[in-house]
């Protein structure tokens, strides 16, 4: 059974419509130049390059017989001869039985077939919808990148309009051994400063400092002394109090002569020549100069310290702004210990009898320089990316991707998971299917082997010919030509007659033709049980004496037989859709379905069709007078059908006369006249430019012609209908 019929791209057809159906009877009504005749011969050959866009879904392998002008055309026009219909002889029971045998078995195993074709339908669609789920869970990508700054999206492109393209770009990336080492934000970055009018960066100078001999000079470890010869020396030396007496030294007088000094050490007025000399003597030269040398080592750390880059300029770096606060943190803890060095200098030239110990910052140097190497060297890295900007940005590119595969490996990996369930089901329903059909094959040469032996086609010519006398047809027949081939001859001739035949003629006789076709088999070796049938406008060249005949013929060989599993019938006459149209309710809701075929100007259409819509030709007409979106030529036409319809077999009225009226000789109703004119028409002058089409003149002509002649209110009725 075919469930729906897409049809796009192909000649009425301008955009996608389809028809979608359950039932076994499908009827399909449609104006003349809507596309069912597109649609026939779709079916008729799908194959056809024009049909491209198109497509039928299928339930099951079923063979499908298309009665339309191309099967006329290939068995009456084109062949010289009708090709055989092969039917059973009712002769031989035993092979009838075999054959009986055979084809009970071979449906059993079309079952089966389609049982497993269902099931490998049903697991396709459970692998594609968690396909769906994965590609779709990978698009985010694509949403998140895409739009916004805008930063990364040249990494996706030619990947934006397919989510299937850019799934398998990202599965096709092997999984990289260890997370990557830049995050998305890293590569952002630098793209952004790659992008634009970026420039060379500056390396950061490294950290040194000119003072670092200071920390290990020999002198600071030393107990400086004075004159160990002096008087005083034993007792300065057994007090321990030289850095003491020291600094008493400035307090002492510049003259003894002045009898008001007080002694700095004991407080009272005993200050001697002599006690200042040796005070003085202790401090000698080498003391002097030990002091010295401690002093001016003072200075130059402290110059050292003073002479060091400021922190901004390592901190306002565009490369520090990630390491800021790390540089921050060894500069200042570097500074520290630079401060207590210099303090503890100080404190030794205070106090210069006790050593002291200054930090060795060499360490705190080098931890330093360390970030500032690792900025230096993205630096490079950068000024590199600068000058081979291209090659740059591909890299971060595929950097970006090495992300995403890591980031979406557990979205992967499950549907690669998936995927190898399913090619693991799919192999074992494929290899069932396969062992199915074998024996289907084995089957089917069985039934064609008997059948070699049984079929003949006198039982075809004996029906046909039957069945042309049933419709009063006895000017010709179809005569056996050769064992599988016969033709249409006259009464009394055995020549070809088919071409002289008149258009119903060839219409009837084709069409019978067509009906023993389904019902016998196009070949011996034809072994299929069910059949779907598709007839397009049967009665299009037969006057309405026929009609009815076709329409019982129709009915009691496909809608009643069991032999055809679908049946679509095309036509143009509602009068025929009406009468093939089941009238129960019941029946009708449950074999059959009904679908209209319009052609408004954006292109033909299919919509289902309730069956209280179905009106007389005369009411088609005028609905598509009343509908403006139509094609201007089939508009017109239709308005010229009602004119005739209704004057003509209606009110038996003359309308020589109508189309003189002063009323429709302006301007603007010429072209109406022109085309609804009967006489002008008959006269084979009807040739109007549709360019010359305008609605509303049109239909306000047609509402005159109604009003001259009386007949307003019929005309009112009909164009709100």
């Amino acid at each position: 059974m075919i469930t729906e019929i897409h049809m796009d791209a192909v000649a009425s057809f301008k955009k996608a419509t389809s028809l979608v159906t359950d039932k076994k009877i499908n009827l399909i009504y449609g104006l003349n130049g809507t596309g069912k005749s597109t649609i026939s011969r779709f079916l008729y050959d799908p194959s056809d390059p024009a049909f491209s866009s198109c497509k039928k879904v299928s339930a099951a392998s079923i063979p499908v017989l298309v009665y339309n002008q191309n099967f006329i055309r290939d068995n009456f026009y084109v062949a010289d001869r009708l090709k055989g219909i092969f039917s059973l002889s009712k002769e031989n029971k035993i092979a009838e039985r075999k054959i009986a045998e055979a084809t009970k078995k071979q449906g059993e195993l079309e079952q089966e077939l389609q049982k497993k074709r269902t099931e490998k339908e049903i697991a396709t669609q459970e692998f594609f919808q968690k396909g769906h789920q994965a590609i779709d869970k990978v698009w985010s990508i694509k949403q998140t990148y895409a739009g916004g700054d805008r930063v990364l999206e040249y990494c996706l492109e030619g990947l934006k309009g397919h989510k299937d393209k850019l799934f398998s770009y990202l599965v096709d990336i092997p999984k990289p051994a260890s997370k990557p080492k830049k995050d998305v934000q890293k590569i952002r970055q630098e793209v952004e400063a790659l992008q634009g009018d970026a420039q060379i960066q500056p390396r950061l100078a490294v950290l040194s400092f000119s003072a670092h001999g200071v920390e290990a000079d020999p002198v600071l470890g030393k107990s400086i002394l004075g004159n160990a010869d002096t008087e005083v020396a034993t007792l300065i030396e057994k007090l321990g109090n030289s850095d003491w007496v020291k600094q008493g030294l400035s307090y002492l007088p510049e003259s003894v002569g002045d009898s008001n000094a007080q002694c700095p050490f004991c407080q009272e007025t005993t200050i001697s020549e002599k006690f200042i000399y040796r005070i003085k003597a202790y401090f000698d030269v080498t003391y002097e100069r030990q002091l010295d040398e401690l002093a001016q080592l003072l200075k130059s750390y402290r110059s050292g310290i003073d002479s060091l880059p400021a922190l901004m300029s390592f901190t306002d770096h565009l490369f520090s702004q990630k390491c800021k606060d790390s540089i921050t943190d060894k500069y200042r803890l570097l500074l520290d210990a630079f401060q207590s060095n210099a303090r503890n200098i100080e404190a030794k030239l205070k106090s210069p009898k006790v050593p002291t110990t200054l930090s060795d910052t060499t360490g705190l140097i080098a931890d330093f320089n360390s970030v500032i190497d690792q900025i230096n060297s993205e630096i490079d890295e950068y000024n590199d990316r600068i000058k081979n900007r291209k090659s740059a940005l591909e890299n971060l590119r595929n950097e970006f991707w090495q992300e995403m595969r890591w980031q979406y490996d557990q979205t992967i990996a499950s549907f690669d998971a998936d995927q190898q369930a399913a090619n693991q089901r799919f192999r074992g329903l494929d290899l069932e299917i396969e062992n199915i059909n074998a024996d289907l094959d084995k089957v089917r040469g069985e039934i064609a082997e008997v059948q070699k032996q049984t079929v003949n086609t006198d039982q075809a010519v004996t029906a046909i010919n039957a069945g042309l006398i049933d419709l009063g047809i006895d000017g010709f027949s179809i005569k056996k030509h050769s064992d599988n081939h016969y033709r249409v001859v006259r009464t009394g001739d055995s020549k070809d007659a088919f071409h002289s035949l008149s258009e119903g003629e060839k219409m009837m006789i084709s069409f019978l033709y067509f009906c023993e076709l389904c019902k016998g088999k196009a070949s011996a070796e034809d072994t299929h049980a069910q059949r779907i049938v598709v007839i397009d406008d049967p009665i299009s060249s037969l006057s309405h004496m026929f009609i009815f005949n076709v329409g019982q013929l129709i009915r009691s060989v496909f809608f009643r037989g069991d032999r055809f599993s679908q049946v679509i019938v095309l036509t143009h006459s509602l009068y025929f859709f009406y009468e093939m149209t089941d009238p129960n309710h019941e029946r009708r809701e449950k074999i059959q379905k009904l679908f209209r075929l319009s052609k408004p100007s954006t292109g033909s259409v299919i919509q289902e069709m309730k069956y209280e819509e179905i009106q007389n030709d005369y009411q088609a007409y005028w609905s598509v007078v009343n509908d403006q979106t139509q094609p201007p030529a089939l508009i017109a036409n239709c308005m010229r059908n009602i004119v005739e319809y209704f004057f003509n077999f209606v009110r038996k009225k003359d309308l020589s006369n109508v189309f003189q009226m002063p009323e429709l000789r302006d301007a603007k109703f010429q072209a109406f006249c022109r085309y609804i004119n009967r006489e002008s028409h008959s006269l084979g002058q009807n040739i109007v430019d549709m360019k010359e089409f305008n609605y509303e003149a049109f239909k306000e002509g047609l509402k005159l012609v109604f009003e001259k002649t009386g007949y307003t209110d019929h005309y009112k009725a009909m164009s709100i209908c």
